[in-house]
């Protein structure tokens, strides 16, 4: 069975997500869709990134985000073809099982941090396709949230399925604030 795999954190899930999870399915049987720094004990820290590490930028739970996830695969009629599996950065060792090193993964590259993903999976044995993303059209999920916690019109780069999730979530995630060293 060919697979390929979608990672991210999915803070919240935004439509270029989707769009990344439409091109896997068009060239694999089966989607994985891998939900990295699953838990606040496994915020992967880069040097390629200096945010993905810090709480504030990971408001939303694996728990959460699994429900973004399957919520537009559901709604998209693609459950069936797709798995949803926490994926830590930080621990290579453990991504075998769960990610076959088989599948193809899919990295959208924008920045420094995406080309040292893809570097970082090549590195465990994967097989890589770069995309390379068009920085002008990106949608930014610290946009989104910036919009969330101002109270903003974030709807719109989020898929349909995930804006009532959000909503429901929003209190939690205003909640999470930046540590005073990171607030100036």
């Amino acid at each position: 069975m060919k697979l390929a795999c979608v990672s991210g954190r999915f803070q919240p899930l935004h439509r270029q997500h989707v769009e990344l999870f439409e091109r896997a399915l068009q060239e694999a049987e089966q989607l994985i869709v891998a939900i990295t720094n699953p838990d606040q004990g496994a915020l992967y820290q880069s040097t390629a990134s200096t945010h993905r590490h810090r709480p504030q930028d990971n408001p939303f739970t694996y728990f959460e985000r699994s429900r973004f996830v399957a919520a537009v695969l559901r709604e998209r009629g693609w459950l069936e073809r797709a798995t949803i599996v926490p994926f830590d950065l930080g621990a290579p060792a453990y991504w075998a099982s769960y990610v076959p090193l088989t599948a193809l993964q899919l990295v959208r590259v924008y920045s420094p941090w995406e080309e040292a993903k893809v570097d970082l999976l090549k590195n465990a044995g994967y097989a890589v396709r770069a995309l390379a993303g068009d920085a002008a059209h990106r949608v930014n999920g610290g946009t989104i949230r910036t919009l969330i916690r101002a109270g903003g019109d974030w709807e719109p780069d989020v898929p349909d399925a995930v804006v009532p999730l959000v909503r429901a979530w929003r209190q939690r995630v205003l909640d999470v604030v930046p540590a005073p060293e990171q607030s100036r």
